[in-house]
């Protein structure tokens, strides 16, 4: 870094110290660039690390262990109940991101990427100014920006509602908790503190819950959230919230009728925003679409070339590998690689339980664009792993070309959805089949098998279910 009177100056500035930023700056280090990275907070990682993915993992995981030790009854193996020492719980949810954080901080001072705390704005094309920070300015030859999002707040902010920021710092388990959308993150989360004790009530705007995914793989979500929940509305939604001494009387509009509930926390999740106001963009070329988005091409350039934009401020999924990917994209053209995004799919994963996650085509999309595809199902109920841990109720589904069989979409349900997706992935990047799922080996007994058995069903060759002949 060169130090002037006024600015700083470096070849690569990276705004946003995220799963998209940190991976950007230290792709553009290991090309041979002068990197420098802005910095908001005081720990990198950003929401999925310090508020999101991380942390809700960690406690989905000490949830799975509490519903693991209470099925263990069918088995044979008894325990006691489950004793919540909620100061160590959060400890140990605390420790692995501070852990993780920490791991992202070595890791870019290994590649020399020096990092800047404060709060970054535009002050012109090839400038930003800095507040809250012991440099001024910084003169930049490309930009980064990786300024993520956060959650919307559609109620009052004086209430004290709960975002996911809250309900991830574990202040306490409520008896009663309203989670206002049935999206990935409210569910997550619903699933997380019905498991710790609370009883859970999940209000969804919109006919189907976890939209965007095949009915018939969220319906087996639905049943296992009834199952744990104490009410799950959908077509419903929150007219008026008021405080009710410590809690919250709760108007819920269902099937055209108002009614009133009483909660003791709420949990809004519905939605997050981008995080592209105030800064600075009037300086620069770049405007914002109705949604705060900013436009980009495949190489993540905007209207400004020497400006580029990923992660949750461009259009697509606001998903952690979506904008590491595009951190890299982005790093790559910077130094004169050929990139561009241009994946076929981006898998998309829910932690509920059970897990739910697709990739590729969905049979809904299919539908509605008007696209023939043949669909194979293929059921947990009879694969022999989902049967020797006592976890049946799922299924694999794939979805391909009725001509040639090219894969074109993939949703599965049920135990280690989240990793099997991966398999799918990458299929679908490298244009697999039908046959080429059915040809690859799996081992068994693994859960991997679903993948194969859903290829022989969409093909017509089931061996482990019988399909009648039409």
């Amino acid at each position: 870094m060169v130090m002037g009177s006024l600015n700083q100056e470096t070849e690569v500035v990276v705004v946003g110290g995220g799963p998209g930023g940190y991976v950007a700056a230290i792709r553009a280090a290991d090309l041979g660039r002068e990197v420098l990275l802005v910095e908001e907070r005081e720990h990198l990682g950003g929401v999925c690390l310090l508020e999101g993915c991380i942390p809700s993992k960690t406690l989905i995981h000490a949830v799975e262990v509490i519903h693991g030790a209470a099925t263990a009854k069918k088995m044979g193996i008894g325990f006691g109940a489950p004793a919540i020492d909620l100061a160590s719980l959060r400890g140990w949810k605390q420790g692995v991101v501070d852990g993780l954080s920490n791991g992202v901080r070595s890791l870019l001072k290994q590649r020399g990427i020096e990092v800047v705390r404060g709060r970054a704005r535009f002050a012109g094309p090839r400038s930003l100014t800095l507040e809250h920070s012991d440099v001024s300015g910084i003169d930049f030859k490309h930009c980064i920006l990786a300024t993520g999002s956060r959650p919307v707040m559609p109620f009052d902010e004086g209430l004290g509602l709960w975002t996911s920021r809250e309900a991830l710092e574990l202040p306490e388990i409520p008896a009663r908790l309203l989670v206002v959308g049935g999206g990935y993150i409210g569910l997550e989360l619903g699933f997380v503190y019905a498991g710790l004790g609370s009883k859970v009530s999940v209000v969804e705007l919109l006919p189907q819950l976890l939209t965007g995914a095949d009915p018939d793989l969220v319906a087996i979500v639905h049943r296992s959230a009834k199952k744990r929940f104490a009410d799950v509305w959908i077509e419903s939604k929150v007219t008026k919230i008021e405080r009710n001494g410590d809690g919250y009387l709760v108007s819920i509009e269902a099937r055209g009728e108002t009614k009133q509930h009483e909660f003791d926390r709420v949990l809004v999740a519905v939605g997050r925003k981008p995080n592209t106001e105030d800064l600075g963009l009037e300086k620069t070329a770049i405007v914002l679409d109705s949604k705060g988005l900013i436009a980009v091409t495949p190489e993540c350039r905007t209207r400004e070339p020497q400006i580029f934009a990923i992660g949750d401020i461009v259009p697509g999924p606001a998903l952690a590998h979506k904008a590491s990917r595009e951190g890299k994209v982005a790093a790559e053209v910077i130094s004169g690689k050929k990139s561009a995004m241009d994946n076929v799919s981006i898998p998309a994963v829910v932690f509920t339980e059970p897990e739910l996650a697709w990739a590729g085509l969905t049979e809904e999309e299919a539908k509605q664009k008007g696209i023939p595809v043949k669909v194979g199902k293929f059921p947990l109920a009879a694969l022999g792993r989902a049967k020797t841990v006592g976890s049946i109720d799922g299924m694999a589904k794939v979805i391909a070309d009725p001509d040639s069989g090219l894969l074109l979409g993939v949703g599965i349900v049920g135990p280690h959805a989240s990793d099997l997706i991966a398999e799918a992935a990458l299929a679908l990047e490298m244009g697999a089949t039908l046959e080429d799922l059915m040809a690859t080996i799996h081992p068994h007994p693994t859960f991997s098998e679903l993948l194969m058995e859903a290829a022989e069903v969409a093909a017509g060759e089931p061996v482990h279910i019988f399909l009648k002949k039409p």
